[in-house]
């Protein structure tokens, strides 16, 4: 359909999941993509070519998304290569779970730095040159945790709720700009991590969710699709669960 022609897109922790399904589904609709991976490996330069089949531009970039400098550098690449960015999506993100009473400083400071600083980066890094261009589309990945909270998930919980803070500062910030910010919040999601849990905790979870079924990383890509395009031009700071109805 085209929705996103002339449209450049910055998708961040894109060579696989979520991120990865995002980039196709952006590019299969006509937007030019920028991608970043933290390591310049196999993974990453497949996505990149598996991306750039639709025949959009596309070009990857290695940048550590929780390093404010480093994500100065990449954004103004990218900026340079592609004239301009249109649309972020701050996707980067890890987990390091365990209970609190076992968790250490630095689980603790690296979550919040991978999954929430990068989000402050990103959007200091592209913001000014939205302003520039009168408009642009920012989408922020949270989770269902980030709003109902998980034992074993402090770090991720606090990561992904402060994302959801966030979104709505920006939105209310930059809504007059033309600039919007809205946030997924995926709940159960089949994906190599979800993959590792023993098949017992996957079916607790499955069980909970209305649907009865896992989301997939196209489920988040579609609803991305959405928050990117002109299709949802009076949608902003809103929380988007993607989840099944596990949360209601």
């Amino acid at each position: 359909m085209g929705l996103l022609t002339g449209k450049t897109a910055l998708i961040t922790g894109a060579s696989r999941g979520i991120g990865k399904a995002i980039a196709l589904k952006f590019a299969k609709e006509g937007a030019d993509i920028a991608i970043t991976n933290i390591a310049d490996d196999e993974e990453f330069r497949n996505a990149v070519k598996e991306i750039g089949q639709y025949g959009t531009k596309t070009k990857g970039y290695v940048s550590n998304a929780a390093d404010f400098a480093d994500s100065q550098r990449v954004a103004g690449e990218i900026i340079k290569d592609f004239s301009g960015i249109d649309i972020l999506v701050n996707n980067a993100g890890i987990t390091r779970d365990t209970l609190l009473m076992r968790m250490t400083e630095e689980q603790w400071d690296t979550v919040i730095s991978v999954n929430l600083k990068s989000v402050f980066n990103l959007t200091k890094a592209v913001i000014m040159q939205m302003v520039k261009r009168n408009g642009g589309s920012i989408i922020n990945m949270s989770s269902v945790v980030g709003v109902s909270g998980n034992a074993g998930q402090s770090n991720y919980a606090a990561s992904k709720g402060g994302i959801i803070s966030f979104t709505k500062s920006i939105a209310k910030e930059m809504g007059s700009r033309n600039i919007r910010c809205n946030a997924i919040a995926p709940g159960f999601i089949i994906s190599e991590m979800t993959d590792k849990l023993p098949e017992n905790i996957k079916t607790e979870w499955i069980n909970k969710i209305p649907l009865k079924r896992g989301g997939t990383p196209e489920d988040v890509a579609n609803v991305s699709l959405f928050l990117a395009s002109e299709l949802s031009s009076y949608v902003n700071g809103q929380i988007i669960h993607v989840c099944g109805g596990m949360l209601t």
